[in-house]
């Protein structure tokens, strides 16, 4: 009789982890359509659980919405790694750029300038300019980014 009690909770259990979870309002899933800036950030939670469609929806209505330098950043990433569909190195760069060319408030500018300029030093997604890149990279340097400094003097350039 114990093993049939047993084996009807174990049943139990392993349909019950098969049934649809709920969400609340704190899930990503709940906040594609949502006016709160702080949406961004579920953009981030929803790559790292693999639901890279989810991500992209959500990472670029915020570009959209609010111009969000993190947003242009990770969605720079994913389009590097090809982790969405296949590695798109000029759309990363692109995101770079428009990221670069803006200054936030939380200091995702300065990041995006540090890698807008490595990405224009090497030529990655777009055309080498060693001169703009240096550019871009001792903004960036001068921001407090400490690696675009590294950087250049890796290469032999001056900070």
């Amino acid at each position: 009789m114990h093993k049939w009690r047993l084996l009807v909770g174990v049943s139990v259990l392993c349909f019950s982890s098969y049934l649809p979870a709920e969400t609340s309002e704190f899930s990503y899933t709940e906040q594609l359509d949502s006016d709160n800036r702080m949406k961004c950030l579920y953009g981030y939670f929803a790559e790292k659980t693999g639901d890279h469609d989810f991500a992209v929806a959500i990472l670029e209505d915020c570009i959209a919405r609010w111009n969000d330098v993190y947003s242009m950043l990770l969605l720079a990433q994913i389009h590097e790694n090809g982790v969405y569909s296949a590695s798109n190195p000029s759309r990363s760069t692109a995101l770079m750029k428009q990221g670069a060319q803006l200054d936030d408030e939380a200091g995702y500018s300065r990041l995006a300038r540090y890698h807008y300029g490595k990405a224009l030093y090497e030529g990655f997604g777009t055309a080498v300019d060693k001169n703009q890149g240096k550019e871009y990279l001792r903004m960036a340097a001068r921001e407090g980014v400490e690696a675009a400094c590294e950087y250049l003097e890796q290469n032999g350039e001056l900070c």
